[in-house]
């Protein structure tokens, strides 16, 4: 049994996340497949006309967490305390795990664990209708985009990890395809509506400078 008491071909760690409920969030996911589908990821991450920003962004969440969850759970039996027992991005940078309610002050963790921690943490915040309204119409906080900008930074963070820890791994399991075409969709979201700090980007900075400057 791999991490989190899930079976070796069992490729994600936790269910799937759907969209908030109603019509809006359906229609909204019909246009990223679609979108998706052309190829045209500059197109898929554009505010579609007429749409709500926050809800575009709540969905758009939704989608960049279950395809983190997927990619991450691929890597469950290599990204063990043992390996990798804090959470890196390469030799300079190192993140600590706070949630700011039941752990304030930044502590020292395994990767395994803080993507646990992480994960979980997102997944609290998704469930919260006062954050992520599931009925159509309801009202989003003001504080909206904060909210979603915290959860994008330390889902860059995972994407850090497993470029300068697995990669190799990745390559092996034929998935780098995959990992690189989700990077480049979170990227130009993020690049799109100004989600994450350049600062924060720094661990990736060569690979993210060659999906933007194409655009």
């Amino acid at each position: 049994m791999s991490l989190f008491g899930l079976g070796r071909n069992q490729k994600t760690f936790r269910p799937k996340k759907s969209a908030p409920s109603g019509s809006k969030g359906a229609q909204l996911r019909k246009h990223i497949d679609a979108t998706l589908g052309s190829g045209n990821l500059r197109e898929a991450v554009r505010l579609p006309p007429g749409e709500d920003a926050n809800e575009w962004l709540a969905v758009n969440t939704v989608d960049f967490f279950n395809q983190v969850n997927l990619l991450y759970g691929t890597l469950t039996e290599f990204c063990t305390p043992d390996n990798c027992p804090t959470m890196t991005a390469g030799p300079k940078y190192e993140y600590r795990w706070a949630d700011g309610v039941q752990i304030k002050k930044p502590i020292e963790v395994s990767a395994p664990k803080y993507v646990e921690y992480l994960m979980d943490w997102i997944e609290t915040q998704l469930d919260d209708e006062t954050l992520f309204p599931q009925r159509l119409g309801a009202p989003f906080p003001q504080n909206f985009k904060d909210v979603v900008k915290t959860i994008f930074k330390r889902l860059f963070r995972v994407y850090a990890h497993i470029y300068h820890t697995h990669f190799q791994k990745i390559v092996s399991l034929k998935e780098e395809a995959h990992l690189n075409t989700c990077f480049k969709h979170f990227i130009l979201f993020t690049h799109e509506f100004g989600l994450i700090d350049k600062k924060e980007l720094a661990p990736l900075q060569e690979i993210i400078e060659s999906i933007i400057a194409p655009y």
